[in-house]
C-alpha cells in the first residue's frame, strides 16, 4: 500500500533445504545426472558433447548408428519453417508399412498449406515492423523539431509564450526529452524560494543525522524540532528500504547504481526540510523522475515546490476531509463521463481511494511505464492538479470494456499495475475525450461545492 506499515513475513529456508537435502541424499546416489542438492563434481559440470553420447550408446549395445542420409527432395525449398511442420514429409521408420500415395499426397498437401501460412504470416509480422519503426522514425523527426522551436523560440521567451494556443498545443503533443526537466521547472515554480545553497545545507543536515543515527545519542537529542529521533530514524530507514524499490527495473537506482546515492541525499534533504510531511512511501518514484531529467539540486528544489501544492500536501500529510473532497470531485466527473463503469464500480462498492491514492502519490510513475507517466508529467505541469484526475478517468476510458468484465479483486489488481503495451496515442486519446465540465462547472469550481462529510 502506498502508506501503512510493512507486514514481514520469514520463512525459515536453510532449515528447510538442509532438511530436504538429508532426506534426498539416498535417493540422489542412484541417479547421478540428476543433482538437485549438494555439489556437483566438476566434471559433471560440462555437458556431454552428442558424438561422445553416440559412442557411449555403441560402446554399451554394439550398434552403430549411420547418419541418416539428407533427404534431396527438400532441398529445393527457398522457405524452410524451423519446427516440427517438416516432419509430416518424412518416410515412416523401416519396421512400419509405408505410406500410401494418397497419405503420401495428403501429407504434402497439408505442408504446402503450412508453408504458405506460415509465409503469411512472416510477411504480416514483417509489415508491423516496417509500421513501428516508420512511427518511431516520425516521431523522432516531431521530437527534433519541437526541440527547436522549444530552445530557440518558448524558452527564451517563456512568460509571454506559455499561455498561448500555439504552446499549449505544442505541450500537448509531449515534451522533448532535452528540455523536458527545463519545462517542468519553470512550470512548477519556486514560490519556496530554494537556492542551490538552502539544499547544500539541509543535505548536510541529513548526512550529519544518518552519523549521528550510526552512534548511540544523549537523552537532550530525543526531541528535535518536534519530531522524535525515533519517528525521523524510522523515515529515514523508510527511504533506505525504498529506494531499492523505486523503478526495480533500473540498475540506475539500485545499491551499487549512480543515482543510489543521488536519489538518498534528495529524499533525505527533504525530510530535513520537511519534519511536518517527513518521507512517505511514493515519493522516492517522484523525487527519481526528477532526478533523471535535472540536476540534483534542481531536482530538489521541483521535488519541494511540487510537493507543497495542494493536493499533493492533501495526500502526503495524510489530510482526511481534503482527500475525500479530492475523492468526491473525481466521482462527479467518472459519472458524467463514464455512468456504465461508475455504476459498476458502485455494485461493488468499489471506491475511488482503492485506485486513486496509488496514482495520486507516485503521479502515475509507478502504474504507468516511465515514458508515458513522463508525458503525463508534461500535461500535468501544465494543467495542474486537474490533469492527475482527468488521467485517471482517461485509464478508467481506455480500459472501460475490459473492467465492466471484472469483479472488485480483479479490477483493484488490474489498476494497481496497468499493461505494459498502453501507448501514449490510445491513451491520449482517451483522456483528450473526457470532459472536465460538470452542470457548466468546471473542476476547481465542482471542488469548491463539494462539502465533505466526514
Amino acid at each position: 500500500s502506498s502508506c501503512g506499515h510493512h507486514n514481514k513475513i520469514f520463512f525459515p529456508l536453510r532449515n528447510f533445504f538442509t532438511k530436504r537435502t538429508k532426506e534426498l541424499k539416498p535417493a540422489l546416489h542412484s541417479a547421478p545426472g540428476w543433482k538437485l542438492f549438494g555439489k556437483v563434481p566438476p566434471r559433471e559440470n560440462f555437458p556431454k558433447d552428442s558424438k561422445i553420447i553416440q559412442q557411449e550408446y555403441e560402446a554399451r549395445t554394439g550398434r552403430t548408428c549411420k547418419p541418416p542420409p539428407q533427404s534431396t527432395r527438400r532441398k529445393n525449398f527457398e522457405f524452410e519453417p524451423l519446427s516440427t511442420t517438416a516432419l509430416i514429409l518424412e518416410d515412416r521408420p523401416s519396421n512400419l508399412p509405408a505410406k500410401s500415395t494418397e497419405e503420401a499426397l495428403r501429407h504434402r498437401q497439408e505442408y504446402d498449406e503450412m508453408v504458405a501460412e506460415a509465409k503469411k504470416r512472416e510477411i504480416k509480422e514483417a509489415h508491423k515492423r516496417k509500421r513501428i519503426m516508420k512511427e518511431r522514425f516520425k516521431q523522432e523527426e516531431n521530437i527534433a523539431s519541437a526541440m527547436v522551436i522549444w530552445i530557440n523560440e518558448i524558452l527564451p521567451n517563456w512568460e509571454g509564450m506559455r499561455t498561448t494556443r500555439r504552446v499549449r498545443e505544442l505541450w500537448w503533443q509531449g515534451l522533448p526529452p532535452s528540455v523536458r526537466g527545463k519545462v517542468w521547472s519553470l512550470a512548477i515554480g519556486n514560490e519556496l524560494n530554494i537556492t542551490h545553497e538552502l539544499y547544500e545545507i539541509f543535505l548536510s543536515r541529513a548526512k550529519e543525522r544518518w552519523r549521528s543515527f550510526s552512534e548511540p545519542h544523549s537523552e537532550n537529542d530525543i526531541e528535535d524540532a518536534g519530531v522524535s529521533v525515533a519517528d525521523r530514524e524510522a523515515s529515514l530507514e523508510l527511504i533506505k528500504l525504498d529506494i531499492s524499490r523505486t523503478f526495480p527495473s533500473f540498475y540506475i537506482f539500485q545499491k551499487g547504481g549512480p543515482y543510489h546515492d543521488l536519489l538518498h541525499s534528495v529524499l533525505g534533504a527533504y525530510t530535513c526540510y520537511r519534519p511536518d510531511v517527513g518521507y512517505v512511501q511514493g515519493m522516492s518514484f517522484i523525487a527519481a523522475v526528477l532526478i533523471l531529467n535535472l540536476e540534483e539540486a534542481d531536482a530538489f528544489i521541483a521535488f519541494a515546490n511540487l510537493l507543497n501544492k495542494p493536493c499533493q500536501l492533501a495526500f502526503f500529510r495524510v489530510d482526511h476531509s481534503m482527500m475525500l473532497k479530492y475523492f468526491a470531485t473525481f466521482e462527479v466527473f467518472f459519472e458524467e463521463n463514464l455512468p456504465k463503469l461508475f455504476l459498476h464500480f458502485k455494485s461493488y462498492s468499489l471506491t475511488p481511494d482503492i485506485y486513486l491514492i496509488d496514482w495520486i502519490f507516485t503521479l502515475y510513475s509507478k502504474s504507468l511505464p516511465l515514458d508515458l507517466a513522463c508525458r503525463v508529467w508534461d500535461v500535468f505541469c501544465r494543467d495542474g492538479e486537474e490533469f492527475l484526475f482527468r488521467t485517471g478517468l482517461g485509464i478508467l476510458r481506455l480500459y472501460e470494456d475490459v473492467l465492466l468484465q471484472m469483479d472488485f479483486i480483479h479490477i483493484a489488481q488490474f489498476l494497481t499495475k496497468l499493461p505494459e503495451d498502453i501507448t501514449s496515442e490510445k491513451l491520449f486519446s482517451c483522456i483528450a475525450a473526457i470532459q472536465m465540465q460538470n452542470s457548466n462547472k468546471k473542476w476547481a469550481q465542482v471542488s469548491e461545492n463539494n462539502v465533505v462529510k466526514c
